[in-house]
């Protein structure tokens, strides 16, 4: 590939979570991401249903290839020549094979983009480790990866939720959207993991950030996509719980933003468009989901944001408590205990 194409980089990463893309994909997808954890089959078929309501196939995988296909003229409008790969962390394009790949290409140092705008081991310390483990996979000659910084509070990452949001509050009625509960949502963690890492606080902020963005002041947060045992708890409300105590309160229209997802993952098509707008419709409650950033200009512009930040010295843009460093100390985020239950995640 020859001379560093970027301030001191040669390509750009995008780093996700993966998911299955026909039927037969799911339950090695699923067994593989609960792989060493002793989650009994039946739980892994349990989850396997879901699939089979969306033929089988994540809508993660498509979304990312949208990302990318974003990204290119984006970069290309900011002067920035970095070819672009593409790795998971539990289907394929696996992580390891487009190291490989990169190495091949006589990449030597690239950036890294993952799909997650929260500090969380989940979120951002596992694809550390991903990382590190993919590297050691490779070995001799696999480039070395930075890893581009959580974004939660960014202001590129605020507006583009900001603007879903808008579009959701738009399809009712003004008298209605008036009066329509804001909620956020987002995926749910054990406490031994929101107990030792600012994921928490970091939503919070994330939603008071949009909701002042859109001239609101009332809003709620809550979880969704609970995977572990009862006995162990995690972050709460329950989504669904918090639609009961909505309705029970009075409330006839609710606009609910999946402030925890940056694109339409399972959790979001199953958890929230099915399984919430079910509950919602026992209830008497119309409830408009707000799309996830995706592919909206204000999050592809902050991709490329965070890329000017390592390679230009450009500001490092925090509307909040950010921005958060480039390099995580070592202690930060540890690894929660996981007991057996469903698997976590389902992308």
């Amino acid at each position: 590939m020859g001379a560093m194409r970027h301030g001191g980089f040669d390509a750009l990463l995008l780093l996700s979570f993966g998911g299955p893309e026909r039927p037969a994909d799911v339950m090695p997808f699923l067994e593989n991401v609960v792989r060493g954890r002793n989650v009994p089959r039946e739980r892994l078929l349990e989850v396997a249903q879901n699939y089979e309501l969306f033929g089988g196939r994540s809508p993660i995988n498509d979304q990312n290839r949208a990302l990318l296909a974003a990204l290119r003229p984006a970069l290309a409008a900011a002067g920035i020549e970095l070819p672009l790969y593409w790795g998971n962390r539990n289907w394929a394009p696996y992580l390891a094979d487009e190291l490989r790949r990169m190495r091949e290409d006589g990449v030597r140092r690239a950036l890294c983009f993952v799909t997650s705008a929260f500090s969380s081991y989940s979120g951002c310390r596992q694809y550390r480790e991903d990382l590190a483990k993919g590297s050691a996979e490779v070995g001799a000659g696999c480039p070395e990866v930075d890893k581009l910084r959580t974004f939660h509070d960014h202001p590129r990452f605020v507006a583009a939720l900001a603007a879903r949001l808008r579009e959701a509050f738009a399809t009712l009625p003004p008298e209605s959207a008036e009066r329509a509960r804001l909620v956020f949502s987002a995926h749910s963690v054990p406490l031994s993991m929101a107990t030792t890492s600012p994921y928490e606080a970091q939503l919070r902020e994330t939603a008071a950030l949009v909701a002042r963005e859109l001239g609101r002041d009332e809003w709620t947060l809550c979880f969704q996509s609970r995977s572990g045992p009862p006995s162990q708890p995690w972050l709460e409300p329950d989504v669904n719980e918090h639609l009961k105590g909505l309705a029970a309160a009075g409330a006839r229209e609710v606009v609910l933003s999946p402030l925890g997802f940056v694109s339409d993952h399972m959790e979001v098509v199953y958890d929230l468009d099915t399984q919430a707008q079910q509950t919602a419709r026992a209830l008497g409650l119309e409830l408009v989901r707000a799309a996830t950033p995706g592919v909206h200009p204000e999050f592809v512009a902050l991709v490329v944001e965070l890329i000017r930040e390592r390679t230009e010295g450009a500001p490092r843009l925090a509307l909040g408590s950010g921005p958060r460093p480039d390099v995580c100390a070592l202690d930060c985020c540890p690894a929660p205990a996981h007991p057996a239950g469903r698997p976590r995640p389902t992308a």
